[in-house]
């Protein structure tokens, strides 16, 4: 364990929450730790990596949120069906379970290849629900009220206020089951862990336990952010046609993204009145979407960022 006892200072490492688990993305190095079946903590450790050489965007304002972007969610995907495998979710809870002929047939045909099928086929229907829902809901709705009273100039105002209720709503929901209702705990854990880091603390689970679960730079807050900057944005897609403008939506949205972005980095870079008014509505939001973590949550948290933090804190400045 490194041991700290610095100043305070602004970390450019973030995470996620996983299945069991959690994974740190740091300077140069990624990991993955992991409580597996057994009470250990499995820890797997890899150089981060980038869908671009050399790392040009980095320098180009807009661009590189869309890049940090895909690159976030392909990594995040791999490492959430990879903490599924180590939990042991594809193993049956029952031991005197007896698979019937077209579950024998399933993994017959599929093999171990078949809880990779089953992530991926959760992801695209993940995409199509979440497009139905942030996108042809609200736009239809908007319209369908438009036909009783004359919306004017504030029908992307009232769409983005039925995307931001339907999203919290969302969450809302998804809080009360219980697996994840665990995976916000432990989201809760990488945060109270990366603060802790940032205070210039050792990083031990006592001293974690005190810092608040609430992150400036929590991908809560970059959605949130999202859906407000789309207000901005779409107010100029034609409402013409239903289909053209969730089709412009969708062809506006790297812009979006990039934008949100760059106004999240500059909340988790600066302390003033300007960023705190701008994370407040996402701090108070991460209340649906982190819970506090017990002691065995925050060791995973403490394993998983020990592994990236840098040998020089300097080079971890914003």
């Amino acid at each position: 364990m490194k041991t700290l006892n610095q100043p305070t200072h602004k970390s450019k490492i973030g995470g996620q929450a996983l299945i069991e688990g959690i994974m740190m993305r740091g300077l140069d190095k990624i990991s993955m730790a992991v409580r597996v079946p057994s009470g250990e903590i499995d820890i797997e450790t890899w150089e981060a990596g980038s869908l671009i050489h050399p790392k040009w965007y980095r320098r180009i304002p807009i661009v590189r949120g869309v890049v940090n972007m895909v690159e976030s969610l392909a990594l995040g995907y791999k490492c959430l069906m990879k903490s599924a495998e180590k939990a042991g979710l594809e193993d049956e809870d029952d031991e005197d379970y007896e698979p019937g002929r077209f579950e024998k047939f399933i993994e017959d045909k599929f093999g171990d290849h078949l809880f990779k099928i089953i992530g991926t086929i959760g992801m695209v229907l993940g995409v199509a629900i979440a497009l139905l829902l942030f996108m042809y809901i609200p736009a239809l709705a908007v319209k369908g009220l438009g036909m009783l009273i004359d919306l004017g100039a504030f029908k992307t105002l009232v769409e983005g206020i039925i995307k931001i209720a339907i999203f919290v709503a969302y969450l809302a929901l998804v809080s009360k089951m219980k697996d994840i209702r665990r995976t916000f705990e432990y989201h809760g854990a990488e945060h109270k862990s990366i603060a802790c880091y940032e205070a210039g603390e050792e990083l031990t689970v006592e001293n974690v336990k005190k810092h608040r679960r609430f992150h400036p730079r929590c991908g809560t807050s970059f959605l949130l952010i999202v859906l407000i900057i789309s207000i901005i944005i779409f107010s100029v897609v034609t409402w013409s046609n239903l289909w053209i403008r969730i089709g412009l939506k969708i062809l506006l949205l790297p812009v979006v993204v990039g934008i949100s972005y760059e106004i999240i980095k500059l909340a988790g870079r600066y302390d003033n009145v300007v960023t705190r008014a701008i994370s407040a509505p996402g701090l108070a939001l991460q209340r649906l979407t982190t819970r506090e973590p017990d002691s065995s949550q925050i060791e995973v948290a403490i394993a998983a960022l020990n592994e990236v933090l840098p040998d020089n804190r300097e080079d971890d400045q914003w």
